[in-house]
């Protein structure tokens, strides 16, 4: 059965961001996710965790100046000490925060650059962060974004993304499949998740058009949750969606889930 995490980034936003870990253990969560904890005292996000009994799931390497626009520095030539230093704050915090699990966000990719240098750019952070995090007994994965939402994102789809991580060459490296995010760039959810699941480590989701709740939109949620559980996911699947009105009510979705497949929680 999914388990589903709370990206407190996205959800819970009628509260103050420490908030939003109480709002997620009262809905019925067992696992949150977020962006960054970077811009948090490790010891107060630990505490946040363990007065709510929540696992921290997932968050993501440093990624530039993200106010500016940046999305990532991974295929930056010009950012490699920088992308070193961030892979040893992410081992910081993820240790702090018993997080098994860190993203990589390629980036966008600069204007004028080589291509080769680039695709080498991006093989040599990813094979570095990998074997760091492989020594902390951490997953890096990597996660292919739409380019309709972030136009000019490195990498961007399935098949562009396992071909350089066999590039790569590293067992610690896995896919982050983003359900809205691919169905926008490929389509064809099932059969690709299917075909992969072996080197997916860790999903996302929301619905479109809209990126808002499942339900919301074109995307068959219910046919999709019972097949990746037929299939032997056993992953979690972070509810990153922006809700259509507020939190609560859009979580209406998370029940009717629960009552389809006859269980009580479904959240972990």
């Amino acid at each position: 059965m999914p388990k589903f995490a709370a990206n407190l980034t996205m959800l819970f936003n009628e509260v103050e961001f420490l908030d939003r870990f109480k709002e997620a253990a009262g809905a019925g969560f067992n696992g949150v996710e977020y962006l960054f904890p970077y811009g948090f005292d490790k010891a107060e996000l630990r505490d946040q965790l363990d007065r709510h009994k929540l696992v921290q799931v997932l968050h993501n390497l440093p990624a530039g100046d993200w106010e500016a626009g940046e999305r990532g520095i991974a295929c930056h030539p010009d950012r490699v000490t920088e992308f070193q230093d961030g892979v040893g704050q992410a081992i910081e915090y993820a240790t702090a925060l018993v997080c098994k699990q860190i993203n990589c966000l390629a980036g966008i990719t600069p204007d004028g650059a080589d291509p080769d240098t680039l695709r080498e750019t991006l093989i040599g952070n990813l094979r570095f962060a990998a074997e760091k995090l492989e020594q902390v007994d951490i997953k890096l994965l990597a996660e292919p974004i739409n380019t309709r939402d972030i136009p000019g994102f490195y990498l961007h789809n399935t098949q562009q993304a396992l071909d350089i991580f066999d590039e790569v060459g590293s067992s610690n490296l896995f896919l982050q499949y983003d359900i809205y995010h691919m169905q926008i760039m490929e389509g064809d959810l099932a059969p690709t998740i299917e075909k992969h699941i072996n080197r997916i480590a860790h999903m996302q989701l929301a619905d479109n058009p809209g990126r808002h709740e499942p339900g919301t939109g074109e995307i068959n949620y219910t046919f999709l949750f019972d097949f990746i559980d037929q299939i032997g996911y056993d992953g979690w699947i972070g509810c990153e969606y922006k809700p259509k009105t507020k939190t609560h009510p859009g979580l209406a979705w998370l029940k009717d889930h629960q009552q389809h497949v006859g269980a009580g929680i479904a959240t972990g």
